[in-house]
């Protein structure tokens, strides 16, 4: 029935055999089945969830023709036929990862982490180190959060630009880039490019000029919502036509071609990725014309919102059915041979999803079985063997089989028998010990490095001066540190807002501009999310980047980025992918609401994944900035903002010496109370040290160095036995990072026994600080606060030694102001037990 064995495109620059034409309806209808039978799972209860490619299958076998080796894709949850055309993913991992198997073997692309069609190329070995990318399809973990895709897609792209253009890079490109060849390969749903983050991200490679080439997959709708309230135009092409330039080395190329032309499709897609590659120009290729076969997801029905007409239109112009009529048109072949095709896609699914199944079961079958042997020796010997036999019918007759449910019964059974103690019920403990261990390990590990490399691994350096040390200003520190390491270091570059030409608002990074150049030292538009995303993709591409984000207030506009896609990328990969990007910034004590940012206990619940820094000085920062840049995991700098100007001896080795994360200081040894904080505190809680010595009072001040992570070593604990009292001490929002530290200390690390009275935090006032010198001292703690509080305590203790200094004032928790000065009728003489302490949010 051929006639031709080879089709032209429209353009009749490249030529399709037959073969390819038949592999690719084949590849359609196999990811098609795919989507069918994984919502039939879904609806069965096999699955929790689902989210499908179907509609979309086309345009992204298209796609894949013009991917590379060293090529990346980071997108959208619905490009499973295109990971499955790239050779990504096969059917049994599809439904592995569908079914949440915790195996990397069975899903090796989140163990089991992510929702189904979450895809992630394994980068890194079983060591952790990155593996060759060059030798390889690269899948950048997606994300469900929408857009949050788009700031690591400028990054990976970014880096290809450097890997061009930056000739010191030339010697480190063997196993990341061959000459910033690799194109990123990103797409979107049309209604998410409603997302700021878009449209900054778009903006920003219009900017660059990066090698980024972005799909935007239109169906019309997002979830209910129509394109028309959607999109500007009812279309984002005509949105973005203001970006478009026929320039060289400006703006970016548009493109629109239906979902459902399959030679169309390949001429562009082919088209757009040899310009891209060649000119490193962005391109956007709107897709229009798609359905959804099964509508939004397995949680609703697209009938509920879409019209008749609609869903006519959506069937008519399926894309497998267009292609489908397109074939037998042109005589590619005949409908017997294709539905011969699609009955053995449909086979070859089937035993692929039974296998995956299969996969899950085994082992658990295994585990039951096992737990069912134990069981069965327990109700032999027992005096509740109603109870273990409840217990064992519930496992042999369970619907649903899974670890929880194992988990639970045998918990269950193990309260009924509290009060026994034979042999047959220690054998049930050490199971349910062991099984317990494994899987709590299995799914807590790998959120932070365990490699080597971990920052963890990086041995303390103490700084070393010598007689003729130089005092200069803190900044000065951190400039010498930072010219350093860019002299050794070819692949660290910083990019931030200020940070090229000015060199930093705060000027640590004058004059590296002018040594180091524009790729190494970079200015960058006002646009938070996409600096950091800038980072994160090319730190993922083994590039050392050090992100600027200007003031710790401004950090927000990138919370989102930093908190989904960088704190969880080692996590939701189970150890597949890193990017260890450094984050500096500026914050605590200055003066004004926006200036004063110290919103720690946001980071703390945000970014668990990513080690929290908080120095006190710009000496111990370097330190800090050196750990990091010998190591793999990413972290957030804050840096003292009121600091940089304050005069520090100048370390002789200035970029060697370390600061061990997770290892507290005690940078005063005292017998009363312990004062624990970090940061600009720490010379609050050292001057008001100094007063309460001159009133008996001894305290010990440790700064934590780092809130992630705390205090590794005990070193807090093992100072509150000596003074059995301590102080948290910061100026984040009452319960924020104080009560983190209290939490930490008392009850991970085991000090409450060692308490002779109630721990206390002091905090500054849950409003935002106010501008001016009287604003930050009703608004933020204060050496007068810090000694208030310390004398309380030890007033409680030993009050015939400390009489009462304030009886006719009521004081609550943070900084003092007018409101909290209440006039209240005792006498001088009446107890302590009758009087407020101060700053106290826990009272």
């Amino acid at each position: 029935m051929e006639t031709r064995r080879v089709l032209k495109s429209p353009n009749e620059k490249y030529s399709f055999s037959v073969e390819e034409i038949i592999a690719d309806y084949r590849m359609a209808i196999r990811s098609r089945y795919a989507s069918l039978s994984g919502r039939k799972e879904v609806l069965t209860g096999k699955a929790s969830f689902g989210i499908f490619g179907d509609g979309i299958e086309l345009p992204q076998i298209a796609a894949a023709k013009a991917f590379q080796n060293g090529d990346f894709r980071t997108g959208y949850y619905r490009d499973q036929t295109f990971e499955m055309s790239l050779g990504n993913v096969n059917v049994t991992q599809f439904f592995s990862q569908l079914y949440a198997d915790p195996d990397t073997g069975n899903d090796p692309h989140s163990g089991g982490r992510q929702m189904n069609s979450h895809f992630a190329t394994r980068l890194l070995d079983e060591k952790g180190l990155f593996k060759n990318q060059l030798e390889t399809k690269n899948s950048i973990s997606d994300i469900s959060p929408t857009a949050g895709q788009m700031s690591r897609m400028l990054g990976l792209a970014y880096a290809s630009k450097l890997y061009r253009n930056e000739k010191s890079l030339n010697k480190d490109t063997n196993t990341f880039s061959k000459n910033g060849d690799e194109i990123v390969f990103g797409s979107i749903g049309d209604a998410s490019t409603s997302e700021g983050i878009f449209f900054e991200t778009m903006n920003a490679a219009g900017v660059l000029q990066v090698p980024l080439l972005m799909s935007v997959w239109d169906n019309g709708y997002g979830i209910s919502v129509p394109r028309s309230l959607q999109t500007v135009n009812d279309s984002i092409s005509k949105a973005l036509s203001g970006f478009q330039s026929n320039k060289p080395g400006k703006g970016i190329d548009i493109y629109k071609v239906e979902g459902w032309n399959y030679l169309k499709l390949c001429e562009v897609y082919l088209e757009a990725a040899e310009k891209v590659r060649k000119e490193h120009k962005p391109a956007l290729i709107h897709v229009i014309d798609i359905t959804q076969p099964q509508g939004h997801s397995t949680s609703g029905s697209h009938e509920r919102y879409k019209t008749k007409e609609r869903l006519d239109w959506e069937k008519e112009y399926c894309c497998i059915k267009k292609f489908r009529e397109w074939i037998i048109e042109n005589k590619i072949s005949t409908r017997e041979n294709l539905n011969t095709l699609e009955d053995e896609e449909k086979e070859y699914v089937e035993k692929s999803r039974l296998k995956a199944w299969e996969l899950l079961m085994s082992p658990l079958k295994k585990e039951r079985d096992e737990a069912l042997n134990i069981l069965n020796k327990v109700i032999k010997n027992t005096k509740k063997p109603d109870q273990v036999q409840a217990a064992i019918a519930g496992l042999e007759n369970t619907v649903t089989l899974n670890r929880r449910v194992l988990h639970a019964s045998l918990f269950k059974t193990i309260v009924s028998l509290s009060d026994e103690n034979t042999p047959e019920k220690l054998s049930l403990l050490h199971f349910y010990s062991e099984f317990s261990k494994k899987y709590v390990k299995t799914y807590e590990n790998k959120l932070y490095s365990e490699s080597l490399q971990s920052p963890l691994n990086i041995p303390e350096v103490k700084p070393t001066y010598s007689e003729s040390a130089e005092i200069v200003d803190g900044r000065v520190v951190l400039q010498r540190c930072f010219d350093q390491h860019f002299e050794k270091n070819s692949k660290l570059f910083v990019i931030g807002e200020d940070v090229g030409k000015l060199g930093d608002v705060n000027l640590v990074f004058e004059g590296l501009n002018a040594k180091y150049g524009d790729l190494r030292v970079t200015d960058t538009g006002i646009r938070e999310s996409t600096i950091l995303g800038q980072g994160i993709g090319a730190a993922i591409r083994g590039l050392r980047p050090l992100v600027d984000i200007q003031y710790l207030d401004y950090f927000l506009y990138c919370l989102q980025t930093a908190s989904d896609d960088l704190a969880t990328l080692h996590y939701r990969t189970a150890g597949g992918q890193k990017a260890p990007v450094i984050i500096r910034t500026k914050g605590h004590r200055l003066e004004g609401i926006w200036h004063t940012g110290s919103p720690i206990s946001m980071l703390l619940g945000a970014l668990r994944g990513v080690y929290l820094c908080v120095p006190r000085n710009m000496t111990q920062a370097a330190g800090m900035y050196n750990t990091l840049l010998q190591s793999d995991n990413p972290a957030l700098v804050i840096e003292v903002l009121n600091a940089y100007r304050l005069k520090e001896k100048v370390p002789d080795n200035i970029s060697t010496f370390t600061v061990s994360l997770g290892q507290p200081e005690v940078l005063k040894t005292g017998n009363h109370i312990t004062i624990v904080t970090y940061g600009a505190c720490c010379k609050v809680a050292l001057d008001a040290a100094v007063d309460l010595e001159k009133c008996g009072i001894s305290i010990e001040v440790i700064d934590v160095q780092t809130l992630l992570p705390f205090d590794l070593s005990g070193a807090i604990t093992e100072s509150i036995k000596k003074t059995n009292a301590v102080l948290f001490f910061d100026e984040d929002v009452p319960g924020g990072a104080s009560a983190y530290m209290m939490q930490q200390t008392l009850e991970k690390n085991n000090a409450f026994s060692y308490l002779d009275c109630m721990p206390r935090t002091l905090t500054a006032k849950e409003n935002r600080c106010a501008y001016g010198r009287d604003g930050d001292y009703y608004c933020k703690p204060q050496v007068e606060h810090v000694f208030e509080v310390c004398y309380r305590i030890m007033q409680e203790r030993e009050p015939q030694k400390f009489p009462n200094l304030f009886p006719n004032m009521k004081k609550v928790q943070g900084a003092i102001s007018v409101s909290d000065l209440t006039e209240i009728s005792y006498s001088h003489n009446e107890t302590h037990a009758h009087e407020e302490n101060v700053f106290l949010k826990n009272e």
